[in-house]
Formats: C-alpha cells, sequence, structure tokens
C-alpha cells in the first residue's frame, strides 16, 4: 500500500538514526517500527500474574474506610486555621 504520511522532526530523526543503526532502507525501518509497535505484547509463560491478595482491615461494621480520609483533611484544615498560641512573657 502506498501512502504519504507528514512525520514530526523527532520522530524522523529516530526514524533515520534506526536506519543507520540496522542498515536497512526507509520502507523497512519504517514498517518494521510500525510492526513492533502495533503488535501486541505477549505475556512471557515464565512470569506468573501478579494477584493481589486481599486481606481484611480489622475494621468495625459500620465505618467507612473513605470517611476516614476525610477525617484527616478535617483535622489538617483545623490545624491551619487555627492561629498558633503566643508564648507569654514573664
Amino acid at each position: 500500500m502506498r501512502t504519504t504520511v507528514t512525520l514530526d522532526s523527532d520522530v524522523e530523526r529516530l526514524l533515520r538514526d534506526a536506519m543507520h543503526r540496522s542498515r536497512r532502507s526507509f520502507k523497512d525501518t519504517l514498517n518494521a517500527a510500525i510492526r513492533t509497535a502495533l503488535v501486541p505484547k505477549r505475556v512471557s509463560s515464565s512470569q506468573s500474574p501478579f494477584v493481589v491478595k486481599a486481606r481484611a482491615m480489622g475494621l468495625r461494621a459500620g465505618i467507612d474506610p473513605a470517611g476516614l480520609n476525610r477525617l484527616v483533611d478535617d483535622l489538617e484544615i483545623d490545624a491551619v486555621a487555627v492561629p498558633p498560641r503566643r508564648a507569654r512573657r514573664a
């Protein structure tokens, strides 16, 4: 298939560098780069998939963990809003 594309200058530089390293033509280098980028990568069978092991948080029933973040936010706001105490002079 023949087509015309406009390459950004940095992409052209990368493509030309790859051409010189591989000593292949512009067409072959471009096709190889596109092919490499578009083919889905296979997960090697030697690697086991990452599995998250869930653990109980030990919270009592009815306690919302997201509510704890809101509580911390409120405490930080209160700490910033209260002016610092001045030291008493003797």
